[in-house]
């Protein structure tokens, strides 16, 4: 036998203490050097061959690995790792997901077959703070990084030539525990690289940072086709203050959070350009990476431009999209703070300080005004759009200043809806259902691609089939995940009992799960606490709620909101009908947005930028429940699901809460519950499956980040790189 590299340790062996083990990825030929260059292009994440290969691998680990294939092949005994080279199926399977992989990058795409002439020679660099690509990866934290990870995977799959830039997050997002009666618990853990599918590119740049400057490296993860570059500052070379900016994701502090922007922006256009990448359009996905365009100012002007020809240059070629809908979610820093970081760009740009901070100012002559990222780069880039109609409507009225215009309609912003990769959040054990009823072809289509169509011929039963299974998919997990929150915790053995006894697999099943911004009003079902319980304990119709979400770790009303519905789980007549779960991430949405069979949404309106949850539900044939805010407008037909509320806004928040509240008891007294439980003699919900078939036929193609990314293709890069 060729001679051991792996991280396993002969059985013979006695355990090495101190020393760091090998990692898997060195023997060349090696079943395990497959299963490494698979792992580290993400693309096996939405290819269910490919997940299941690597849970084939051992299904107990890879569930307490967070799906890390790495970390799971690091971790296997050697037994395990001589059975699997010597397991002529296990072969086949591989051999199968590596032709997978081949045909996919080498399809002909979307983009291939679509561009002409100079539009072939576009290159988009995309910047964001976050990105949520899969749970095992702990670079986001809520709707802002599932956009951003959706969009690279459906550049990836159409063929968009883009590479995107970001933060390799060494602590990440919190991790949430919800131990009862105490405050959420906030914790951190500290994640190896050498876990991750992330590639050391051997570069690193230094990014100007104040009087100084602060080392970064570079990592690469590859997405599909997508490059993503990491900039990571926990190295030897920094100061241990600039080895904490790649810390956390959105960590306390205004300094911290513009030195985090410095980074991000200014050091995004020296990777690329350390990376030798030359884009043709720079994409700012949310205001976090403004300075971007102040350092493309800088190079463009030593390079011999004027100023003015400049902003020409740095304008045409830019994208920025904005996703906040209020005011008081623009980073603003004072002119102080903003001055201690930037005051270099006065002479690199010929500018005096006020004309420097006027690029951040919607009041240009008002000289006590702070530094607004949103205004840098709405200036800085002649094309910018909101995530939803409404929301670009929002937008406009929001920056009317910044622009001197006199009616919103003036305002140059305009809307890019956002939508969901379909594979990422389809789930496995719909695909049968798909390959029978919709036979999609994933593989090189392109935004006009619509096999949901077909849903409205699909027969009802094959329909309810596909709920009943997901839904019981859902109920057995929550039974194991419930049970392994409470024991965690050392409760009560008696409500673990419970749980086998209460959850209901054929229960209408109603989910909210997101971010737990107050405006969102996760709380708000319960307005009515008595007229709610007389809804879910109907034993005939009952009814159960499943509930998921995390606050900023500073935002003290949103984690009280999370206590709050805890409280509810224990509380008759609520008990073993609401459930909440602990560390809301990538795996918890998809499981509760493919098992729900009701997605509730009730934000205040028009305080919801776009949302994308329940895009979601409607890939695995679940309805929604919404605010008329964010995408739900675009989406609703009367047909193919419900409205909460009636569109109005109202300006006291205590009426609007009632008015609300009283909406969702009556549409689900008069409206859902009936839809769902009145049934044919076969036990089918005829209404209730055709309006699921109509929310699959009418939204999913409509909100799939293809037709998004394809827009944003159409409308702003091929403009930009023109």
């Amino acid at each position: 036998m060729a001679k051991r590299t792996s991280s396993a340790r002969p059985a013979h062996r006695k355990k090495q203490t101190g020393k760091k083990r090998t990692p898997v990825r060195t023997r060349s030929g090696d079943v395990f050097e497959r299963l490494d260059r698979l792992a580290r292009n993400i693309w096996w994440t939405w290819n269910p061959d490919a997940k299941a290969l690597f849970e084939s691998l051992e299904p107990a680990l890879w569930r307490a690995h967070t799906q890390n294939p790495i970390a799971v092949m690091d971790a296997l005994p050697e037994w395990r790792r001589e059975s699997l080279r010597s397991d002529d199926a296990f072969a086949e399977a591989l051999a199968k997901v590596e032709a997978h992989h081949a045909e996919y990058m080498n399809a002909r795409t979307w983009f291939e077959r679509t561009a002409q002439g100079k539009e072939k020679k576009l290159k988009v660099a995309y910047y964001c703070m976050e990105y949520a690509l899969h749970e095992h990866l702990p670079l986001y934290s809520g709707g802002l990084g599932v956009l951003a990870g959706d969009h690279l995977k459906s550049a990836s799959d159409l063929g968009v030539p883009l590479v995107a830039i970001g933060m390799l997050w060494r602590y990440g997002y919190y991790r949430q525990e919800l131990p009862q009666d105490q405050d959420v618990r906030i914790l951190y853990p500290k994640y190896d690289f050498s876990k991750l599918p992330v590639e050391d590119t051997s570069k690193s740049i230094s990014v100007p940072m104040g009087r100084g400057s602060v080392k970064a490296k570079i990592w690469k993860l590859q997405v599909g086709r997508i490059p993503l570059y990491l900039l990571d500052t926990d190295i030897p070379e920094n100061k241990p203050a600039d080895r904490k900016l790649t810390h956390h994701l959105y960590g306390a502090g205004i300094e911290y959070r513009i030195r985090q922007e410095v980074l991000l922006g200014v050091g995004g256009v020296l990777a690329l350009e350390a990376l030798g990448l030359s884009p043709t359009v720079h994409h700012l996905n949310e205001g976090h990476a403004a300075f971007a365009g102040l350092e493309r100012l800088r190079k463009l002007m030593k390079s011999g431009l004027g100023y003015d020809q400049a902003v020409d240059v740095v304008r045409s070629s830019s994208v920025f999209t904005t996703h906040t809908p209020v005011p008081a979610g623009n980073d603003r820093f004072d002119a102080t703070l903003f001055a201690k970081y930037m005051k270099s760009y006065e002479a690199d740009l010929g500018l005096k300080k006020q004309e420097l901070l006027a690029l951040g100012r919607e009041d240009e002559s008002d000289v006590n005004e702070s530094f607004c990222m949103t205004v840098l780069a709405l200036k800085m880039s002649e094309r910018c759009n909101g995530v939803a109609e409404l929301h670009g409507a929002t937008s406009r009225a929001m920056w009317m200043k910044t622009f001197g215009a006199k009616k919103p309609e003036d305002v140059p912003i305009g809307h890019v809806t956002n939508g969901v990769h379909p594979e990422t959040w389809i789930a496995d054990e719909a695909r049968p259902f798909y390959n029978k009823n919709l036979k999609p072809k994933w593989i090189g289509a392109g935004p006009e691609d619509n096999w949901w169509k077909k849903a409205k011929t699909t027969k009802p039963d094959e329909i309810w089939s596909l709920r009943q299974l997901l839904r019981r998919k859902l109920v057995a997990h929550l039974r194991t995940s419930l049970r392994d929150q409470l024991v965690y915790h050392n409760e009560d053995p008696g409500l673990i009992n419970e749980l086998y006894r209460t959850l209901d697999e054929d229960a209408l099943t109603i989910g909210f799960a997101r971010r737990f911004a107050t405006y969102k009003r996760a709380p708000l079902v319960f307005k009515d606490a008595k007229r709610l319980a007389a809804i879910m304990s109907d034993s005939d119709r009952p009814v159960q709620l499943v509930f998921a979400g995390k606050a900023h770790p500073a935002d003290k009303e949103g984690n009280e909101f999370v206590k709050k519905i805890l409280s509810y789980t224990r509380k008759a007549p609520f008990r073993g009908r609401v459930f909440i779960l602990q560390n809301y991430d990538t795996a918890v949405g998809r499981l509760l947005t493919q098992g729900c069979d009701l997605w509730l949404n009730n934000p205040i309106r028009p305080m919801e930028a776009s949302g994308t949850s329940g895009m979601k539900p409607c890939l695995n044939a679940g309805l929604n429940f919404s605010v008329l805010d964010g995408w739900w407008p675009e989406g609703y037909n009367g047909k193919n699901g419900w409205v909460v509320g009636d569109g109005s806004v109202m300006k006291s928040r205590t009426k609007q809460d009632a008015f609300d509240a009283a909406s969702i008891y009556e549409t689900l007294e008069n409206e859902i519950v009936p839809a769902f439980y009145d049934r044919t003699k076969a036990g089918v919900p005829t209404k209730w499956t055709k309006m699921a078939a109509e929310c699959m036929s009418t939204c999913c193609a409509k909100f799939s980040s293809h037709r998004m990314v394809a827009d944003y293709c159409r409308g702003f890069y091929l403009p930009a790189h023109a």
